[in-house]
């Protein structure tokens, strides 16, 4: 019976399969070496794709603004700083006019302590440390979509911009990482609003670029501002980083997009009777709202009237009161498609997206809110997997095909053509 380790939190689950059933194990293709993280991100800074280098970039005088991901994205901002740091050292930029801004989007803000985390000893001591407000804007115009550009002042005032970020598949904007930092990253609520809004088309879709409506409204509201320079890496196992680009915020970014693609688009033979995912432990399945990403790749890996098993630890509950209030007054996955159709409400959003899940499939899940909550909110609640997996082909049949995917939130499952 293969034992498959699945991430829960700062920890694993061991899931066991009858063989079986087992369809196949879809995980990340990684590096038989894990590469050495410091030469990755020195290659990428030292050749970076369609710019100068950042220390030829910068010149002292300049106020710089570097935009990092907030803790509820695996990106790793305490490892890239020191070597952001340097850079700009070594270009004459004082440490004094060096402002480090957490793009939060709509979440919450980040208390001190967490902000030293994310931003590392080192940096949090030597730069100044600040959260996005989403309140405190600047109207720079609105795009050929109707959305307007709204960004956090502290940035719009600064002379050079640089944003890090992690590069992954993104449920509705193609990709993490590249402008996204700045929109939704920077953005006012009715920017977000606006941009989210279309994520209701079709061609707003994990792994498009071309084409997709909420990609290209975002890179053209970043673009009325500027962006100067990125840094963005792929995180694999054990959140080690396994590439990383540099330089021009399109061109490094549709780089580092072309290695997700590589290394997660993975072929599924056949849709699954059970999928059985995790978001990918913390800071992934840090609460309902995160983890949600993975049950949106699942779905392209079961088949209908299958059943996901979603595995999430979600130490912080639902993550989003929108959210939790939409899943737990909807009396039906029809009822919150109809409702986001109606008014685009972010929070919502992601709650309609369940519910397009669901309309396909039924949601297990293993994680550590009651149960009661859960049941409430339109998922089967579970205290472990072997139960759910017991229940899962009680109702499927035991013969039922099952598919594993560790990394649910990095891994899009495709049918094979």
């Amino acid at each position: 019976m293969p034992i498959v380790d699945l991430p829960f939190g700062e920890s694993v689950i061991a899931a066991s399969v009858p063989a079986a059933n087992l369809l196949g194990v879809y995980a990340l293709a990684e590096d038989e070496e894990a590469p050495d993280e410091e030469q990755l991100l020195h290659a990428a800074l030292e050749q970076p794709l369609g710019t100068p280098r950042l220390r030829d970039l910068a010149r002292a005088g300049q106020r710089v603004a570097i935009v990092t991901s907030d803790l509820t994205r695996p990106c790793p901002s305490e490892r890239l700083l020191p070597l952001v740091l340097a850079e700009l050292s070594a270009a004459g930029v004082p440490d004094g006019d060096i402002t480090l801004i957490a793009a939060l989007g709509l979440h919450r803000p980040m208390s001190p302590a967490e902000l030293q985390r994310m931003a590392g000893a080192e940096a949090f001591g030597r730069v100044h440390v600040v959260n996005h407000d989403p309140d405190d804007v600047v109207r720079l115009g609105v795009t050929s979509r109707g959305t307007p550009v709204e960004l956090f002042r502290l940035l719009v005032g600064a002379d050079l911009r640089v944003c890090l970020g992690n590069l992954e598949f993104h449920y509705f904007a193609g990709y993490s990482g590249g402008a996204k930092a700045i929109l939704p990253g920077c953005a006012s609520r009715a920017t977000i609003n606006a941009n989210h809004a279309m994520m209701v088309r079709p061609e707003a879709a994990a792994g498009r670029l071309a084409g997709n409506p909420v990609r290209e409204d975002l890179e053209e509201g970043a673009a009325r501002l500027g962006v100067d320079f990125i840094l963005n890496v792929v995180v694999g196992a054990e959140h080690r980083l396994v590439a990383a680009v540099a330089g021009d915020v399109t061109a490094a970014h549709r780089a580092g997009c072309e290695l997700v693609a590589k290394r997660g688009k993975l072929e599924v033979p056949a849709p699954a009777d059970i999928v059985l995912v995790s978001a990918g432990g913390y800071p992934k399945d840090i609460n309902l709202y995160q983890a949600q990403k993975a049950l949106d790749n699942a779905v392209h890996a079961v088949r209908e009237g299958g059943v996901i098993i979603l595995l999430a630890e979600c130490r912080e509950g639902f993550g989003n009161a929108t959210f939790e209030r939409w899943l737990c007054q909807a009396q039906s996955p029809d009822q919150l498609l109809e409702w986001i159709q109606a008014e685009f409400v972010l929070g919502g959003h992601k709650a309609a997206a369940v519910g397009a899940v669901l309309k396909r499939a039924a949601v297990y899940l293993v994680s550590s809110l009651p149960a009661e909550v859960v049941a409430r909110a339109g998922l089967q609640p579970f205290a472990d997997l072997d139960t759910a997996l017991e229940a899962a082909l009680s109702r499927t049949g035991t013969g039922a095909t099952i598919a594993i995917i560790p990394q649910g939130g990095s891994v899009l499952p495709a049918p094979a053509a």
